[in-house]
This record gives C-alpha cells, sequence and structure tokens, in this order.
C-alpha cells in the first residue's frame, strides 16, 4: 500500500473542526471543543466531542474514535491512501509517494473520479450557451430560471453526441476504466470503446456537503431521447443514491442556523426554493427517503433542542405524492425535530408555484405547513364516508393509531379533540380508541422482545470498559489489567482533570511544575500509568505536549487498554467559555495539583525526619529540614498565586 511521505505536513494543514462539519453540525461545547451528532450511530442527542487542537474526536455514546484521517476514512468508507488523496485535494495539498508507489498503481480511483466529475461539470456549463442547447435554456427559462440562476447551481446541458464529453475527458489525461468507474460513460459491445451516456439532456451536478461534484441529474429534453424523463447517476465509488441528497452544499449552513429542513420532490423545486428566499431546501435524487438520509439531516439540525427543530416536506397532491407522504410519516419519529407538510395552493409544487405566482407565494407555502399528525389524519378520514355514524367510527379507528404514536401527551390529547370535531365522536370515545392503539402499538413491542429484536447497550465512555477480561483463569474469573474508573469518585475524578489539563493545556504549566505533579504519581493504577507514560515522553523531549502528534506517541508506549482512556483526556471537552477563562481553569488545576504535590512530599520529610537521630546523622537531618522549610516557601508562594 503507497502511503504518502508528507502525510503529517498534510495533518497540519487539515482543520478537524473543519472538515468534521462538512458532515456534521457542529456546536461549540467550550472554549477549546465542540459537540455534534454522532455520524456511525443513530444519535439523538450530540455525543460526539470534536477537539480541534489536539487533532481528536471521540464519541461518548458508542465509542467511535479517532483522528482527521479515522474520521474521513468511516465516514466516507475509505482506505488510507483513498481518505489522504480526497483530503488532500480539499486543500490543495500534493501528496508525496516513494517512486513507483502511487496510489494511481493500486487502483485507488476516487479521488480520480471526482476529477472527473468536476471536469464535467465545467464541461456541461460550457455547452449551456450553445446554440445547440437552446432547448435546455427555454426549459429553464419556462420554470423561471434565467442565465445567473443556472449558474449558481451549475446548470448545464450534454450534446447530443456520441463522444464529445468522452473526448473531451480523454484528452485531460483520464483512462477509459476511469471514465466507466464514474458511469458518465458506457462500453460499446460492439467496438469495446465508451461513449457518452448523457445526451441532450439538462444536467444538475449534484454536489456532497463538501461542495465535490459526486454525480448528475439528467433531464430528457428532446424527442428522439428513448430514455426516461430523469436520469440520475448510478452508484459509484463517490455516488451511493441512498446517501445523497440534492442542494446540501447550499443548504447545510442555513439548516444549522435556522433548524429548519424544507424537503422537496426534485431538482426544480430545490433551486425555486433557494431563489425565493427559503434556502433550506434538499431534495432525494431519484430514491425514496431513507434511514440515512433522516441521519444526515439530523446531524445537520444538531445543537438545537427537540421541538425547536422543523422538517418540512412539500408533496405534490397526486397519489406520488401522497405515498411519499406516507413514508415521511413513518420516518417522522426518527427526526429530532417537529415534522411538518405543507402543499402548494392549487397543488401547485415550488417551482410551478413560484413561476406563476412568485417568491411569495413559495415563501408562504413553508410559513403555512401543517404538522404531519394533521395532515396524515386527515388523510385517513378522507377516505372514508362521514355522513353516518359507522363511517365515522371507522375513520376514527383508522386514524388512532396516527394520534397515539404522537410522543407528548399534551399534543396527543389535543389531536383527540381535533379528532373529535371532523368526525363528530364524543372525545371518550375517540380517548378509547386512541389507548387502545397505544396498548396494541406496547403489544407489538413485548412481542419483538421476546422474539430477541432488542440491541445491547453500549458502555457510556471507554473508560468503564477498562476492567475488560483479557484472559480468563481456570475458575472462569477474567483477571483485570486495570480496575475501572469510577468518575463519580471524587478523588478519581481530581485525577483525570489533571491529567486532561496536562494533555491539552501545555501552556498553563511549566516543565519543572509537570515533574513535580508527576513524581508523585496518582492514586488510580490507569491514571499512574498514563503519567509514567507522559513522564517518560517529557523525559526524552522536554517540549513533548507541543507537539501536534504527542498523544500518538503517547499511546503508542502505553498498553491497549489504556488507549482508550488516553482518547477521553485529550477530547474532554474544558468547562471554559473562552480562552481567558480557559487558562484560569487550567492554571487553577495545575495549582491545586502542586499544592497536594507539596503536601505529599513535606508529610515524607516529616515522616522521614521522626525516623532521624539528630545526633548519629546530623547532616541529613540539617538537610531535611532545609527542604521543609523550602517546601513551606514554595507552598507560600503557589497559594500567593491562587
Amino acid at each position: 500500500m503507497a502511503i504518502a511521505k508528507n502525510k503529517e505536513a498534510l495533518r497540519d494543514r487539515l482543520d478537524l473542526a473543519d472538515v468534521i462539519s462538512g458532515y456534521v453540525q457542529l456546536k461549540r461545547a467550550s472554549a477549546n471543543s465542540y459537540k455534534g451528532l454522532c455520524p456511525f450511530h443513530a444519535d439523538k442527542n450530540p455525543s460526539m466531542t470534536v477537539t480541534p487542537h489536539m487533532g481528536l474526536w471521540q464519541c461518548w455514546s458508542c465509542g467511535a474514535k479517532g483522528d482527521v484521517f479515522g474520521f474521513v476514512m468511516q465516514i466516507e468508507n475509505l482506505d488510507f491512501p483513498a481518505t489522504l488523496e480526497l483530503l488532500a485535494a480539499k486543500v490543495g495539498f500534493v501528496l508525496e509517494y516513494e517512486e513507483g508507489k502511487s496510489p494511481a498503481k493500486e487502483n485507488n480511483n476516487r479521488p480520480r473520479i471526482l476529477a472527473i466529475n468536476q471536469a464535467a461539470a465545467e464541461f456541461f456549463q460550457a455547452q449551456l450557451p450553445t446554440d445547440e442547447a437552446k432547448p435546455a435554456r427555454d426549459n429553464l427559462l419556462e420554470r423561471g430560471f434565467d442565465k445567473d440562476a443556472a449558474a449558481k447551481f451549475g446548470v448545464g446541458y450534454s450534446p447530443d453526441s456520441f463522444n464529445s464529453l468522452t473526448n473531451h475527458l480523454k484528452a485531460m489525461g483520464f483512462t477509459d476504466q476511469e471514465l466507466l468507474d464514474s458511469t458518465l460513460v458506457r462500453k460499446s459491445e460492439k467496438t469495446g470503446g465508451v461513449y457518452d451516456f448523457y445526451r441532450g439532456r439538462l444536467m444538475w451536478p449534484i454536489r456532497d456537503q463538501g461542495g465535490a461534484v459526486i454525480g448528475f441529474g439528467a433531464r430528457k429534453l428532446l424527442e428522439t431521447d428513448q430514455g426516461p424523463k430523469y436520469y440520475n447517476s448510478s452508484d459509484s465509488p463517490v455516488y451511493h443514491k441512498n446517501k445523497v441528497l440534492y442542494g446540501i452544499d447550499l443548504a447545510k449552513a442555513p439548516i444549522g442556523k435556522k433548524k429548519q429542513v424544507v424537503v422537496v420532490e426534485g431538482y426544480t423545486d430545490v433551486m425555486a426554493c433557494h431563489l425565493a428566499g427559503v434556502d433550506t431546501a434538499i431534495a432525494t435524487c431519484g430514491t425514496a427517503f431513507t434511514e440515512e438520509h433522516v441521519n444526515i439531516i439530523n446531524r445537520l439540525l444538531s445543537g438545537g433542542t427537540e421541538g425547536t427543530a422543523e422538517v418540512i416536506f412539500c408533496f405534490d397532491p397526486d397519489e406520488a405524492g401522497q405515498k411519499a407522504a406516507m413514508r415521511a410519516w413513518e420516518q417522522s419519529s426518527q427526526f429530532k425535530a417537529q415534522t411538518f407538510v405543507a402543499i402548494g395552493p392549487d397543488g401547485l409544487d415550488p417551482c410551478d408555484l413560484r413561476s406563476q405566482k412568485g417568491d411569495e407565494a413559495v415563501k408562504a407555502m413553508i410559513a403555512n405547513r401543517k404538522p404531519i399528525y394533521e395532515f396524515m389524519v386527515r388523510q385517513y378520514i378522507d377516505k372514508f364516508d362521514l355522513g353516518n355514524v359507522a363511517g365515522r367510527v371507522a375513520a376514527a379507528k383508522a386514524a388512532a393509531p396516527i394520534i397515539a404514536a404522537i410522543r407528548d401527551v399534551t399534543s396527543r390529547s389535543a389531536y383527540e379533540r381535533e379528532l373529535s370535531a371532523w368526525v363528530s365522536l364524543d372525545p371518550q370515545e375517540i380517548h378509547s380508541f386512541v389507548e387502545e392503539a397505544v396498548r396494541s402499538k406496547a403489544r407489538a413491542g413485548v412481542a419483538a422482545m421476546n422474539r430477541g429484536n432488542v440491541g445491547t447497550n453500549q458502555p457510556q465512555t471507554a473508560s468503564e470498559t477498562l476492567d475488560a477480561p483479557t484472559d480468563a483463569n481456570s475458575n472462569g474469573e477474567a483477571p483485570r489489567a486495570y480496575p475501572p474508573i469510577n468518575l463519580n469518585d471524587p478523588m478519581t475524578r481530581v485525577e483525570r482533570q489533571v491529567l486532561e489539563v496536562i494533555v491539552q493545556i501545555p501552556d498553563c504549566y511549566s516543565t519543572s511544575a509537570l515533574a513535580r505533579i508527576l513524581a508523585i504519581g496518582f492514586a488510580h493504577p490507569a491514571h499512574n500509568a498514563i503519567g509514567q507514560g507522559i513522564a517518560r515522553l517529557v523525559a526524552e523531549t522536554p517540549d513533548a505536549a507541543h507537539d501536534h502528534a504527542w498523544i500518538e506517541r503517547l499511546i503508542a508506549i502505553l498498553p491497549p487498554e489504556l488507549h482508550s482512556a488516553v482518547n477521553e483526556i485529550a477530547v474532554q471537552p474544558m468547562p471554559a467559555e473562552n480562552e481567558e477563562a480557559l487558562a484560569r481553569y487550567g492554571q487553577g488545576v495545575i495549582i491545586g495539583a502542586l499544592d497536594r504535590s507539596l503536601n505529599v512530599e513535606k508529610n515524607e520529610l516529616l515522616a522521614e525526619l521522626r525516623r532521624i537521630d539528630a545526633s548519629a546523622q546530623p547532616e541529613r537531618f540539617s538537610e531535611v529540614n532545609r527542604r521543609l522549610v523550602a517546601l513551606e516557601a514554595d507552598r507560600r508562594a503557589l497559594r500567593a498565586q491562587g
């Protein structure tokens, strides 16, 4: 495997918070850390801590952790060389490899595919002003999109040609296999060569959260085109339709700021919303809304509290729209947000609404959203004949499970009253239908548990697993390398705070102060082993704590069962809102640790003094007394600092 020689230089160029915020909405947790929803499990409360100055991140719920390379490797499902190439491309960094060991020779083609997609997007954009592309421009103008709108979204045109794009990309040095991997071309069964897949179509580049082009959407324009109305990119090393949201690159920041997501059905709807001022609009790309989509949105909405964020679905009133609404309803409980439905007047989608009635009409449609519960209840009861008692009872029973799914009891009671008015039945009857639906759901849950369909709880922190068994003895008992770290114990918690400051805030102590603190050790064996490791590194390199890679070096010399604890120490948020408060906090912890160290030294010297025969060992007796006097002076000076 080819590994870049200068990967550490690349690490120095990368800001961990900037990289992670391309995937997860981060909110400041303290002066030197951020928090966000973990992207590696179904996280509903921000469980991930990011500490840019340490270059580390950790989820306190599922235990995922690592550095900037590890994060991108996991979330993008890449190997290490591909990760380096991707990150280097983002910051314009040139990787250096040993001769003959470039990633290209190892089929590491993800960066190449991204480069192909970017070149193709630029090619399609350049074709839009041509005479041949007039049908494409007309199509855009009919929908209210001028050339500036097309430029904003990078809309282009694919010539009705067998090989115009292929030849363009080959001239740039891309191979047939790389073009095939990108899915922009197809292989000819007759000639064995490759040819353009998209021909005579209006083209939308699809970008990831970081703005990289990962695929395309293509709309049919020509009567001679026998394909479907829309083509979307096939899955590739960079494009996975179940994880893609069109417009996410533009909407990411507004979503995080406004705590709102507007989900529409197509590319032109996204364009119309953004141009109308609804800049939180996104759309799936030719697929139904998936759990992955839900997770992405939750991460973008993180930082708010449940009930303050909104997910608003815009559906067409046709049968397909009704099915989409049902799927949205089924997934609504997974969102860390309130869910709504917005329907345009006369059933117009956002694109048609904007072209016919203007920007304000689009904004009004979003403002007039209805809670998804209300929308779904009305969908159910409208299917019944409410002109007779039997129809009203049937409608109420059909709608009851919708209301039963509402977690907030007060809101549930309010909707019971609404349903009572809609179907003209006694509120108590409605309540009994809903309660039966609640009980039915509970019974279904118990049945699922009895079938074994339950997950296992993960430890909350890696420290809780330090006592994990290594080898079992003959009695079946597992010996423990270190006892569990109980941070509820006051002394253990104080020790942990000292280690956190030593690791994270090296500017708040001197080398001599550190040596004094580490010399007395720590009570907990795990903490003491970590302290000894730090002392070893500092002895080798006095300024070790200021080296960006020193945590890696510390982990390398410690046993594996301590690695998670070290990572926790390195990413623990400090209780300080700004740099000034951080410095005060760190100095306070260090002063407290030094005071305890001086007390330990004093008590040891006093014990020795009691053991010394002054007449037999006068020089030693005097030396101990001199050290006690010096210690007392150090204590007074230290307390003067506090």
